[in-house]
């Protein structure tokens, strides 16, 4: 998968540990409550929010902001993104601590403890138009089919793939993209182009 500013990587060391922590805070009371479904929502809404906002990604990754900045912006994404009380809190103790630049790796995190916990794959689907829920079906069952077990897809739309897919499932990805196939031709023809 092509990555681009809108991405993050992966994090490690204390901000893994810490990042646990919250994640799993969120997941215990999410349960607790019976909002995990809802939370899950709310993680998708927040993963688009940072793919398409560049102003949220630069607000989140900015160290200086006070706590009174931190507080209206998570509430302005809280009403765009439709958060339930529970996200909208968690997204505010993140703020807090100043750690909202890793939000990416928390959903992911809170993802992938909702996948093991339910005894399945997540499967991060990107897509340059949403896919039909026969496309989305189709798709399941050949991951399904491949990885021997229940599989949930997690679609996210993103125009800059120009056309095809890519799914990532743990650490594999399989990167149909059309932007990957044009970024090899190209690559091919100024291999071409130098050798002439």
């Amino acid at each position: 998968m092509s990555e681009n500013s809108s991405h993050s990587a992966p994090i490690a060391g204390k901000s893994a540990l810490i990042g646990s922590r919250y994640v799993g805070a969120l997941f215990a009371q999410s349960q607790e409550e019976g909002l995990v479904d809802a939370v899950v929502a709310d993680m998708l809404n927040l993963r688009v929010l940072w793919t398409q906002c560049a102003e949220w990604r630069a607000i989140a990754n900015n160290p200086r902001f006070t706590l009174e900045f931190a507080r209206a912006a998570v509430e302005q994404v809280s009403k765009i993104a439709l958060l339930n009380k529970l996200t909208s809190n968690f997204l505010l103790i993140v703020a807090q601590n100043h750690r909202l630049g890793i939000l990416p790796s928390l959903i992911d995190m809170f993802m992938d403890e909702v996948s093991r916990h339910r005894g399945e794959h997540r499967a991060d689907v990107r897509s340059a138009r949403p896919l039909t829920e026969a496309q989305q079906q189709k798709l399941a069952s050949a991951l399904e089919g491949a990885l021997g077990g229940r599989v949930r897809l997690v679609t996210i739309e993103d125009p800059s793939i120009i056309g095809g897919l890519t799914v990532k499932v743990g650490s594999k990805v399989v990167d149909a993209s059309v932007k990957t196939k044009l970024d090899r031709l190209e690559h091919i023809l100024k291999e071409t182009n130098a050798a002439a």
